[in-house]
C-alpha cells in the first residue's frame, strides 16, 4: 500500500515537532491551555474544573508559565488569590487545540461507533 504525504517531512520539521511536544507534552498541559482559552481561573477553581490534583496542577502551571504560555497574577485580596490566564503567545495554539478537539471527536466516533455525547458545563463534575 502506498501512502502519499502532502507535506514532506524535513529534518527541521521533525525538530520543530519535538520542540512543540517538549512544551505541551503530558496528560494535562493542553487540557489546561484549552480550559484557559475560555477565561481566567483561580487556582482551586481551575483544579476543580479540570479534575486535577493541586500538586500536579501547580507543577504543570509552573512549566507553562516558564514557557510563557500562562500568566500568573497574584491578587491583592484577603486571603491572597492567584489567577491564571493564557498569554498572547499561547493564543497561537488555538487552532492546534481546536484541531485536536475535532480529531478527538472523529476518533471517538470511529472507534466507538457513535458520536460523543455533549454534556452541558453546569452538569459536569
Amino acid at each position: 500500500m502506498s501512502t502519499t504525504c502532502i507535506h514532506p517531512v524535513k529534518k527541521q520539521h521533525i525538530q520543530a515537532l519535538r520542540d512543540t511536544m517538549d512544551v505541551v507534552n503530558g496528560k494535562w498541559k493542553l487540557v489546561i491551555l484549552a480550559t484557559l482559552l475560555g477565561r481566567k481561573f483561580r487556582f482551586r477553581e481551575l483544579s476543580r474544573e479540570i479534575g486535577i490534583t493541586p500538586r500536579v496542577l501547580a507543577k504543570e502551571l509552573q512549566e507553562l508559565e516558564m514557557n510563557r504560555l500562562v500568566k500568573r497574577t497574584v491578587c491583592d485580596t484577603r486571603p491572597i488569590t492567584v489567577e491564571y490566564e493564557i498569554t498572547p503567545h499561547s493564543q497561537t495554539l488555538t487552532n492546534v487545540v481546536d484541531a485536536m478537539v475535532e480529531w478527538g471527536l472523529l476518533h471517538h466516533e470511529t472507534v466507538v461507533g457513535k458520536k460523543r455525547v455533549s454534556v452541558p458545563a453546569e452538569a459536569e463534575g
